[in-house]
């Protein structure tokens, strides 16, 4: 997963969207997600890729524009690893696509029941 580490940007939410991410360190990639719309930030995402029990997971917390937790104080989002393709790695409700060494897509599942779940697309360019 070390590709998508870099500093990205896309348009979602009727604005700009932003993720940072570390290279890989100790069996850990760090992650920072803002959103930025016409009145400033919307909200924040602090998200780690770690490695667990000979596999990957996702973890992340949301933050209101304010930095007040979205989730309780000591309970992350995890998403396990699903499957690793060269260019794509899939976790439970999200996906990371290299597109080209400048571009990213992430999917990510929003709303609906398994059959009939929803994804957002962002798409993201390598600043």
């Amino acid at each position: 997963m070390s590709w998508i580490a870099g500093h990205w940007k896309g348009e979602a939410f009727d604005g700009i969207v932003e993720e940072i991410w570390s290279s890989p360190l100790a069996g850990t990639m760090m992650g920072s997600f803002r959103a930025v719309g016409k009145e400033g930030v919307n909200f924040y995402e602090l998200c780690i890729i770690m490695e667990v029990n000979n596999t990957l997971q996702l973890q992340l917390k949301h933050f209101s524009n304010d930095l007040k937790g979205w989730e309780e104080k000591d309970e992350p989002l995890e998403f396990p690893l699903v499957k690793i393709e060269p260019n794509a790695v899939y976790f439970n409700l999200y996906t990371f696509k290299r597109i080209s060494e400048k571009e990213m897509h992430i999917y990510v599942a929003v709303s609906g029941n398994k059959e009939e779940r929803e994804e957002m697309l962002f798409k993201y360019f390598r600043q």
